[in-house]
């Protein structure tokens, strides 16, 4: 009976896994044809990082600090900012997909399964992974070089990373069920997304902003995410920073593991109350 079991859940578990790289293999083949749009994709975060760059090195011509943030540390702040832009086109990827396979009439043949919405995070996020890795790697290199850091605390740093990969992976996954349910509600979550992206200290540290917007900015859990990685990066000590960062770091456990849960939960609400919209 127990040998059984196990031989169910093996069963169960490889089927799941070829999903999941099913998934990957198809998105991944179809996003290599438009490589023009990959490269821009690799492109659009250094652009992002940019301004800040510049503005970084003019500013501590006239002041030493801001916060943690001072001229031997501040490319850490900056480059890092690269690759959190490249995971958060994990949260696009979602809507994207379902919408093209809405659009080829695939989409109920892909989620009919019951364990169909996982496969298909999972999966979504494993492509992105793979697209993503050399860039990633280049910038996480260069920080390095810039900014060295112990073997321990770049594997905690690489953890971290994966854990926010988890979190934009619930958001990308809500946003995704109400592009193929209710279009006009994703334009709206997407524009309100767009805000709280604005309010999390991604492209400036908190310090540079007046009082006024501080106190909205510590509202934003994002804020905590992407201060926790990077006080990670410059403390240099896994422990120390857990420590004094604690809060921080429980806001990123629990969104990591809450969000795609709860994210598959009211896919499968949404879905089976709204269904598909538009054909």
């Amino acid at each position: 009976m127990i040998i059984q079991t196990l031989l169910d859940i093996k069963q169960i578990i490889k089927h799941n896994i070829n999903q999941v790289i099913a998934v990957a293999e198809k998105d991944i083949k179809l996003k290599i044809r438009f490589k023009f749009l990959l490269i821009i994709s690799y492109i659009s975060p250094i652009i992002t990082i940019l301004m800040p760059l510049i503005i970084f090195q003019t500013l501590f011509d006239f002041k030493e600090s801001f916060g943690p943030w001072n001229a031997d540390n501040y490319a850490v702040f900056v480059l890092n900012t690269y690759n959190i832009s490249l995971l958060t086109q994990i949260i696009n990827s979602f809507p994207n997909q379902l919408r093209r396979e809405k659009f080829w009439k695939t989409l109920p043949a892909l989620i009919i399964a019951p364990f169909n919405r996982f496969d298909l995070l999972l999966g979504i996020l494993l492509t992105n992974f793979i697209l993503i890795a050399l860039p990633f790697i280049i910038f996480f290199i260069l920080i390095f070089i810039i900014y060295p850091i112990s073997l321990w605390t770049i594997l905690f740093i690489l953890f971290i990373y994966l854990l926010i990969a988890l979190i934009f992976s619930g958001i990308g996954l809500l946003l995704g069920v109400f592009a193929i349910s209710k279009e006009n509600l994703w334009m709206i979550f997407s524009f309100l997304l767009n805000l709280i992206f604005w309010a999390s200290c991604l492209t400036y540290p908190f310090d540079l902003f007046p009082e006024v917007f501080q106190n909205i900015i510590i509202l934003n859990p994002l804020y905590y995410i992407f201060t926790f990685l990077r006080m990670a990066w410059i403390n240099n000590n896994v422990l120390f920073t857990i420590m004094n960062y604690f809060p921080h770091f429980l806001i990123i456990l629990i969104a990591s593991t809450t969000l795609p849960i709860t994210a598959v939960y009211l896919f499968n609400k949404i879905y089976s109350r709204y269904g598909i919209v538009g054909y």
